[in-house]
């Protein structure tokens, strides 16, 4: 058989029904809505999508005020002149140059890099480099301490003064259940395995590093999920950008969404498929590519795709937003593709019993033909799993680069996964772990409107432990992560080039861990820094989703 053929048999040739009615499935359209109503009115948009979706569906994305839109990009074109001007003075040594340039005997060399890439790390990210790359000196907990630290040239370097700046309230670390712990029964299991089996394994799955633990963990994880095999991964970024190329490759068609990952737009490139972007959760725009893939087949020869591949992410990490699932899986069935869910952020995140966005919408993970996740977040370990039908993951264990080349998984790093799993499972004969995904629920909702009320714009879905606060303009980035340090709260700034221009923002990242004491703290911090910098530009106009009737046709499933 050949491989692209054994790589269709692994992900199933025909995918399953997940019984869900093709009635009344009502088409959504993502984005901004320029027309807004009156400036008292607030839209909420709850979507009981026929029957596809089983619970509200509420996701809020304000649009950006014009002004602040105008004032931003004035913001950028100012530090971009400034930018230029510095770079003059440097180029006739005014100013002295701070960053990496060829040596005076390479000039004649081809040079190694365009220095005008650098232009916005010298000019722009250098003013604000202190937001980052903070060194924290204890456990990532609800609480860090953190090594303070100076520059004496403008964030070109830093020096270390000596002092820790004792229990700064975590809001950016992505420890979602609070196992990122050095006390309980997780950090003594692990202590023990290490004891027994050491730091390191020093080999290969496929060679001398397949021990008993990390079988018992893809047992393990395979149960978890509900799926018939698992196999774990060394690392969460290498799951994506290893495996994908091994699924899909020339010939075959990969349907991205605009707001995936790094990893899955480098697996996705390594793969050598061709690849089309598809509107951030707009299933309109999936929808049409879809057809068009259908339609036209490949390009000059007209032949039909091998396979054609969706890739969604169950919690977008940026954008706060959850994946339509339920819409993309109906889409799946009617076109007869595959699809590859990247549950990061989502598993133990998401659903009653921390599943992820299958169980969050009450949907079957027979549904989704390879089911991805880490265990780097709400396991507070390292690696990732993919998860699917027993061929699928066969096929992987000879065909992956991250199976076949990569070292195992630490032992110590497998039991804490296999430790706070079953505590999440309730294996361990305590409720714990259902506990701590029901705190971290009602974390979300508590803060996410908190802020909403203080006059905050804050995107994704109300159930996303991920909330972005939206800062817009450059200045204010740096401004907000270092009054917030100055009061005691780590948080996590970002902006252009991971974000679009005009919309840099702050991420906080919910725990089970926060008590709500931790958060009210947080939250009268971030009002009082919300007044300084004038963060709270929301009018309450929030834009709705739901912005065309339904339509009982859009996603007819058909029979074979």
């Amino acid at each position: 058989m050949e491989r692209p053929e054994r790589v269709a048999a692994a992900l199933g040739a025909q995918p399953r029904a997940n019984g869900c009615s093709g009635a009344a499935h009502g088409a959504l359209r993502n984005g901004y809505v320029r027309g807004l109503p009156a400036p008292d009115t607030q839209i909420n948009h709850i979507v009981h999508n026929g029957g596809l979706y089983k619970r509200p569906f509420n996701e809020d994305f304000e649009e950006t005020p014009m002004l602040v839109a105008v004032l931003t990009y004035v913001g950028y074109g100012v530090l971009t002149l400034f930018g230029y001007l510095r770079d003059f003075m440097r180029q006739w040594k005014i100013e002295k140059c701070q960053n990496a340039t060829e040596r005076e005997e390479q000039k004649d060399f081809v040079p190694l890099y365009q220095d005008f890439e650098n232009f916005y790390n010298r000019n722009l990210y250098m003013r604000i480099r202190d937001s980052w790359n903070r060194p924290i000196c204890s456990v990532p907990g609800a609480k860090v301490d953190m090594m303070e630290r100076i520059s004496h040239d403008y964030n070109w370097t830093f020096t270390y003064t000596g002092r820790v700046i004792k229990d700064i309230i975590n809001m950016g670390s992505y420890n979602y259940l609070g196992f990122a712990q050095n006390a309980g029964t997780c950090q003594e299991a692990a202590a023990k395995v290490l004891s027994q089996y050491g730091a390191g394994v020093c080999s290969t799955r496929q060679e001398m590093g397949n021990l008993d633990k990390h079988e018992e963990l893809e047992k393990l994880v395979a149960r978890f999920l509900g799926v018939e095999s698992a196999m774990a991964y060394g690392m969460g970024f290498a799951t994506n950008s290893m495996n994908i190329p091994a699924l899909v490759g020339k010939g075959c068609l990969i349907l991205s969404d605009e707001l995936n990952h790094a990893s899955l737009v480098l697996g996705a490139r390594l793969s050598g498929a061709t690849i089309r972007i598809f509107k951030h959760n707009n299933m309109q725009s999936l929808e049409k590519l879809l057809k068009d893939a259908i339609v036209h087949g490949q390009p000059r020869t007209r032949r039909p795709w091998k396979k054609i591949l969706i890739l969604v992410e169950g919690i977008y990490s940026m954008e706060g937003s959850i994946v339509r699932l339920p819409e993309v899986i109906a889409l799946k069935k009617k076109y007869k593709s595959y699809l590859y869910l990247d549950e990061a952020h989502s598993i133990g995140a998401l659903g009653p019993t921390g599943r992820g966005v299958v169980e969050y919408f009450g949907l079957s993970p027979e549904d989704v033909d390879v089911m991805m996740g880490t265990f780097t977040k709400s396991f507070g370990a390292a690696g990732g799993y993919i998860g699917g039908k027993k061929e699928l993951i066969d096929y992987l264990r000879t065909y992956s680069h991250s199976a076949v080349y990569a070292t195992s998984l630490s032992p110590p790093v497998v039991e804490q996964i296999i430790t706070s799993m079953k505590c999440i499972m309730g294996e361990d004969g305590t409720t714990v772990g259902k506990a701590r995904v029901q705190q971290l629920a009602e974390n979300t909702r508590y803060f996410r409107r908190r802020l909403k009320e203080m006059g905050f714009i804050i995107y994704g879905n109300e159930d996303s432990p991920v909330v972005p606060l939206m800062l817009y303009m450059p200045a204010k980035i740096g401004a907000f992560g270092r009054e917030m340090l100055k009061r005691n709260i780590g948080v996590v700034v970002v902006g252009f080039p991971a974000t679009p221009i005009i919309e840099s923002r702050a991420r906080f990242c919910l725990s089970a861990a926060h008590t709500k004491e931790m958060l009210d703290t947080a939250l009268k911090e971030i009002n009082e820094v919300g007044d300084l910098l004038q963060l709270k530009y929301s009018r309450h106009h929030l834009v709705p989703l739901l912005d065309r009737p339904f339509d009982e046709t859009t996603y007819e499933e058909t029979e074979d």
